[in-house]
């Protein structure tokens, strides 16, 4: 499977669907308090397919351009935009730093995990390994990773330790949203993120430390290498 990244010096399909939709609401005339049309329409108007839409409107969410209202839509601001400082650190980090980051904390985070976690932490773990195989899409997929990894967090019993983590994995969408491609419908059976998330799972649940320590710095250059061929 070939897992690469493009260039962040070019605007990808994201970049030019948060453009699209922010001329959209400027050129519409909808002012801060209004609401957007249904995003059925908004797909129609703007040519967009329902998922490329969402992340789109995810990111104006996250900019403080909108609010959304669960059953009752999507509205414009009534604040000028401030922008997420997270988001922010997201557009200026490159996913090459964002993976240096990742294995300067994650692996401490899981050695502390093998001292305090609990058998619900564990539990949790399994959970988000066995929903991950049988995942049907790289979407599914990469809730599931997403969870496994805030599982490891929530194993250390460390509210200091979990809050750096949510940072960091905020700023980790950031970076990475649009910016992978895979030519792969689903992970495959032999993906090698399943092994190595066993590997720290098994050693957390083990009570060893300094070899959790080491399972997870394994997975995080495994999943730099395929990103850059190493970090």
């Amino acid at each position: 499977m070939r897992l690469s990244v493009i260039s962040q010096s070019k605007p990808n399909g994201s970049e030019q669907a948060i453009s699209q939709l922010r001329e959209f609401i400027a050129e519409g005339g909808f002012a801060p308090g209004v609401r957007l049309p249904p995003e059925r329409e908004l797909c129609e108007r703007l040519g967009m397919t329902r998922n490329v839409l969402r992340r789109a409107l995810d990111a104006l969410e996250r900019e403080g351009a909108l609010w959304r209202h669960v059953g009752k839509g999507t509205f414009v601001s009534d604040r000028e935009t401030v922008l997420d400082p997270t988001a922010e650190l997201g557009r200026q980090i490159t996913p090459f730093r964002m993976m240096r980051a990742r294995l300067a904390i994650e692996p401490a985070i899981a050695r502390e995990a093998a001292v305090n976690a609990s058998g619900k932490a564990l539990m949790a773990m399994q959970l988000a390994m066995e929903r991950a195989h049988s995942a049907s899409n790289w979407a599914v997929y990469e809730k599931q990773d997403d969870l496994f990894h805030r599982a490891i967090a929530e194993a250390s019993d460390n509210l200091l330790l979990l809050a750096l983590f949510d940072q960091l994995n905020d700023v980790r969408r950031a970076v990475a949203w649009g910016n992978v491609v895979r030519d792969s419908p689903r992970p495959p059976a032999d993906h090698s993120s399943f092994a190595e998330h066993e590997a720290i799972a098994m050693e957390i649940a083990a009570r060893r430390p300094e070899e959790a320590y080491e399972a997870m710095r394994r997975h995080l250059k495994s999943v730099s290498e395929r990103l850059f061929g190493g970090a």
